[in-house]
């Protein structure tokens, strides 16, 4: 107020107490239509919160703030004109038109669209957040189901392979047990993994494919690099082995009809390819090889997994990824960022509140001392109640106290409901 004196804002003529008392006057004045929208504001978003930008509510949010601001307007013009200049109320209830509210009532409509517009904004800022991390648990889940499907899957077919070497050739059953032990220990090491270095991958093809040769003995024929160009790459644990079953599964393997499969390199993809040589009956198949790696890709990365048959040979190219990629957080660090956003809150409420508590100290002292130099009729006792009523609800709030319900009453409801809703 001083620089607006000093620099010639204020006319000629008018001495220090008149800048004051407009000052204040107008500091009151803004202080009942702050109060007064501030009610309608809390009660708005303790009913609705953010499901409040919904047309309807919207509507009616801004249709609430007009009424409101009329409401403070009158009153601070009854205590300003009224109480202050003591003119007669009859007088003030006579003088008063529509017209003398625009340029005010204007002014609060358009500070009311910025708070819902910067509340609006938090509001999406914080529905992005939450989208992501249901995408994120649901992309988690889906991946460790996926990973699971993999331990019984190998048991299974490995079980069904022993079965039959039981009866063919019961001395190959042996070695084949033996071997199998060593193969799925390395399915128990991969199996929690998200990535595994192609350089594991391929040694465990070779294995595996030593695995298959005890059954099919010369009728498979596999051509595999020794190791990755880029020892860094990185593939979806347990694909080779996968691809190479599907192989067998799916063609004619004999010593007539060997099955070639050729695993190799080509611009940072991974290929694994067969001669064509189906088999005319093929028991439904369950989908889990191909679309287990298919799946997996999908949540690890951009790049897809891509399959190609041109009639003689299938081929399948898997990305090689040059690092290893989280899906998401793990539950310690979710819990503790839900801990840390909490306590964030928990600060930036008890800041709210003291920076309140501050500004009620500054002011009402000094709205006291204007009304006891300029009238007698005590106006200041109205933002002495009203704005301390709003700063102890903002405590209140900010404390999490409650003396109605309590906290024990708030824990037990939120247990129901927990409990009601298999949480």
């Amino acid at each position: 107020m001083a620089i607006l004196y000093a620099s010639g804002v204020y006319p000629n003529g008018i001495s220090w107490a008149e800048a004051w008392e407009e000052y204040y006057e107008g500091m009151i004045f803004s202080l009942i239509i702050y109060c007064a929208n501030a009610i309608w504001i809390q009660y708005l978003l303790n009913t609705y919160k953010y499901d409040l930008f919904t047309p309807k509510r919207f509507i009616k949010a801004i249709l609430g703030n007009i009424g409101f601001s009329l409401i403070g307007i009158f009153i601070s013009k009854l205590i300003l004109l009224v109480g202050i200049q003591n003119q007669p109320l009859l007088e003030f209830l006579e003088d008063q038109e529509i017209t003398d509210y625009r340029i005010s009532l204007l002014i609060s409509i358009v500070v009311a669209l910025i708070f819902y517009s910067v509340w609006y904004y938090k509001y999406r800022q914080e529905n992005k957040v939450k989208e992501q991390k249901i995408i994120a648990g649901t992309a988690s889940a889906k991946f460790d189901a996926l990973k699971n499907q993999l331990d019984p899957h190998f048991l299974f077919n490995s079980l069904n392979v022993l079965t039959s070497l039981i009866d063919e050739d019961p001395n190959q059953a042996q070695k084949f047990t033996t071997s199998l032990s060593k193969v799925y220990r390395y399915v128990l090491e991969q199996k929690n993994k998200d990535l595994v270095s192609v350089d594991e991958e391929l040694q465990f093809a070779r294995t595996y494919v030593k695995l298959l040769k005890m059954r099919f003995e010369d009728s498979i024929v596999l051509d595999i690099p020794e190791k990755a160009i880029n020892s860094e790459a990185k593939i979806v644990p347990l694909s080779l082995q996968l691809l190479l079953e599907n192989a067998v599964k799916h063609n004619i393997v004999t010593s007539a009809k060997p099955l070639h499969i050729r695993i190799y390199e080509e611009e940072g993809l991974l290929k694994v390819t067969n001669n064509l040589q189906e088999k005319q009956v093929v028991k439904k198949s369950s989908g889990v090889g191909l679309q287990n790696i298919k799946q997996r890709y999908d949540l690890l990365s951009n790049r897809n997994m891509e399959i190609f048959n041109d009639g003689t040979n299938f081929t399948v190219q898997l990305p090689m990824l040059t690092q290893q990629v989280s899906v998401v957080e793990t539950q310690e660090e979710f819990i503790d960022d839900k801990r840390y956003q909490k306590a964030k809150e928990k600060v930036e409420a008890v800041k709210g509140f003291y920076g309140n508590l501050i500004a009620y100290c500054i002011v009402i002292p000094c709205l006291a001392l204007l009304n006891y130099k300029t009238t007698s009729f005590p106006w200041v006792i109205f933002p002495i109640l009203g704005w301390g009523f709003g700063l102890l609800t903002h405590g209140m709030e900010a404390f999490g106290y409650n003396p109605l319900w309590g906290k024990r009453w708030e824990e037990k409801k939120l247990r129901e409901l927990m409990d009601k809703e298999d949480f």
